[in-house]
């Protein structure tokens, strides 16, 4: 029911432009606004220095984001990847899949547990993995993440994506 493509590739995972610049545009703005309280008459220097470095971080993450999210998640019969080809869960490592309402995960996404900790890493907006955890989502399409969480799975039930019956 679910064939790979050309590439081998079962699923992959975007960011909704939508929610994308939504998610930029709210930071970029927060970033503002604390630069501007820090600008404030009345704010001692120290909360100055404090509230702009806040500030400048907060559109620093911004842009870590915007650029984060112009790549994608691919799950193929190897794992899941990045577009770049990091790996971030091999499929042989994953032991379950979390998407339920009370599952530790981002937004409109799901997290995977694996067998063993893997190292620590944070693409805004797309992924985070610590220790056992990947969680997947953020800005992404909820459809594409339930595809995928999906496919993972069927692949951990023992079923091919391809032969899934009723």
């Amino acid at each position: 029911m679910f064939p790979a493509d050309a590439d081998g590739v079962y699923a992959r995972i975007s960011a909704a432009p939508g929610r994308r610049w939504f998610a930029v545009l709210a930071l970029v703005g927060l970033g503002g606004l604390i630069v501007a309280l820090g600008l404030s008459p009345g704010v001692a220097p120290l909360g100055r220095v404090g509230l702009i470095a806040i500030g400048a971080a907060t559109v620093w993450v911004a842009d870590l984001l915007r650029r984060a999210t112009l790549g994608e998640l691919v799950l193929d019969a190897d794992g899941l990847r990045d577009d770049q080809g990091q790996v971030l869960a091999r499929m042989g490592d994953i032991v379950q899949v979390e998407r339920g309402a009370f599952a530790l995960k981002p937004s409109n996404g799901f997290t995977l547990v694996l067998r063993q900790r893997a190292p620590r890493a944070w693409v805004p907006g797309l992924w985070w993995r610590l220790g056992r955890r990947v969680g997947i989502g953020g800005v992404v399409s909820a459809a594409q993440a339930k595809f995928m969480a999906e496919c993972i799975a069927m692949r951990l039930a023992g079923q091919s994506p391809t032969d899934r019956s009723g």
